[in-house]
Parts: C-alpha cells; structure tokens; sequence
C-alpha cells in the first residue's frame, strides 16, 4: 500500500473507518474493508444459493453453479400498509409533478422543476387508525433549489388526487443519488478538487474525470457558527453535502474536509 500522502484534500483511506469530523460534534462513520472492494456489495459469500457452504458442494467436493431465486411478483397495488409498489411508486411521482410544481421550481442542475428525492406510504389520518378500508396515501418529497425548500406533497392513491402540499425551509433530509452524483462532479471541476484527483491516479493510475467512477455515499452538513469558513456559513439553509468517494474496485478516498455547497454550486473546505 502507498504511503500516506498530505494534499489539500486529503489521503486514500487504508482501513475499515473513518472519523467524520463535524463541527462541534464528532461523527462516527464505518466504512466497509474488503466487503464491496468489487463494487457489487459485498464478496462472494451470501449471493446465490442460500443453503450452507457444506450442502452446496457437490459429489467429490465439487461446488454447485449458483442459484438466483427470481424475485416475487409484485402486486400493482399495494395493501393497508404494504410498501409502495414499483407501480405505485411511478404513479405517484406523476401525480405529484403538477404543472405549477414544474415550471415554478428548480432542480440540482439548475433546469426547470425541483430535484425529485423520493416517496413513501404516508402515515394514516388519526380517525384512520382502526380503518382496514382506509386509503393509502403516500409523501412525495423534492427539493426546491429555488428558494432551499423541502415541498411534500400528498397523494390519496384511491383517488389519485394531491391532498395537501407542505413546504419547509431549514429542513434538510438525506442526499438523493442524483444530488450526489452533481456534488462529486461540482467538486472534480473545482480547484479544491485537485488533490481527489491526485488520489484517484495514484490509486488507479487514471485520470479522474467524472462522478460515475466512484461508488458515492454522504451526509448533510449543516453549519455551527464560527466553525467553518463564511463561504459555509449558509449550510443548513442551504443544501450542503459531504462525499465518502470509493474508487470502484479500489480503496475509499478521504474528502471529509470539503463541503459542497449545492445550492450555490461552490466548494468550500472546513478546518
């Protein structure tokens, strides 16, 4: 393994865990070793057929081709309180993607529409509660660029109509797939971003050119007063992410130091 290397990012990480620094509080974060090292997950042990190793060799000791179960046949609509089918999942998001909702907000990229982040089965109404007959509704949930707001609008599945839109400032949930892949490829572009760069040829030898070449994981960040740069100060207010690259089939890469500012599409660096 190479020896350790002090840039203006930060190392390749060796080891199983990291400690993720935040402002006032220590955040404990673990990472996987070998487990994911091939980019699927995990290692071998655990994928295709489930029945002990010793059940599984064949006569002579010879180990038997792999069996995949197929996935069971998902209803197009769900019951009382089943998980969201794929169908109704889809339907939803439709629903919810009014005409208003599109033209007026702004997504990640800074295109028309607020950035999609996902929906769930929302919780029952209290007169509801004891109903088996009562309607499944679900939240759906973006994130407005335009003015750093969280819209949840909720949709009755049995009548296909939105029911109540909420909007909050100051909330922050979990960063989307998309918002990651923007925060990675906003940081590669920026001049902080040279020492991942650095990291990612020493690792593979190549050069580093976009988001899809990492496995990505994050956190919201959020500011504490006095403990970063101005240019961070908004964090909270404003949709702020922090990346845990991994090169794919390769090692973690250290980045905790840098703060992507999405609302504002800037980088900033803490410490």
């Amino acid at each position: 393994m190479r020896r350790t290397v002090h840039r203006h990012l930060g190392k390749v990480v060796a080891g199983a865990a990291i400690a993720v620094a935040g402002t006032a509080v220590m955040i404990g974060i673990t990472l996987p070793g070998s487990a994911g090292a091939d980019g699927r997950g995990g290692t071998g042990a655990g994928r295709g057929d489930a029945r002990p190793a010793a059940d599984a060799a064949g006569p002579g000791g010879a180990v038997r081709p792999g069996v995949v179960e197929r996935a069971p046949a998902q209803g197009a609509k769900g019951v009382g309180r089943d998980p969201l089918t794929d169908d109704e999942l889809r339907r939803v998001e439709h629903i919810a993607e009014s005409r208003s909702l599109l033209t007026a907000g702004e997504n990640v990229e800074g295109g028309r529409g607020p950035q999609r982040l996902g929906a769930d089965l929302a919780e029952p109404e209290l007169s509801e509660l004891d109903d088996p007959a009562a309607p499944r509704r679900a939240d759906v949930r973006f994130y407005d660029y335009k003015d750093d707001s969280l819209v949840t609008r909720t949709v009755n599945l049995d009548t296909g109509r939105v029911e109540h839109t909420g909007v909050q400032h100051d909330v922050q949930p979990p960063i989307s797939r998309a918002e990651m892949t923007q925060a990675a490829d906003l940081l590669i572009a920026d001049p902080l971003g040279a020492g991942l760069k650095a990291d990612y040829r020493d690792a593979t030898g190549k050069d580093l050119t976009s988001a899809g070449q990492f496995l990505l994981s994050s956190m919201v960040y959020r500011a504490t007063p006095g403990a970063q740069p101005a240019v961070l100060d908004a964090c909270g207010r404003h949709r702020c992410v922090r990346l845990f690259p991994k090169v794919r089939n390769g090692p973690w890469i250290d980045s905790r130091d840098l703060v992507i500012d999405l609302s504002t599409r800037t980088v900033g660096k803490l410490g």
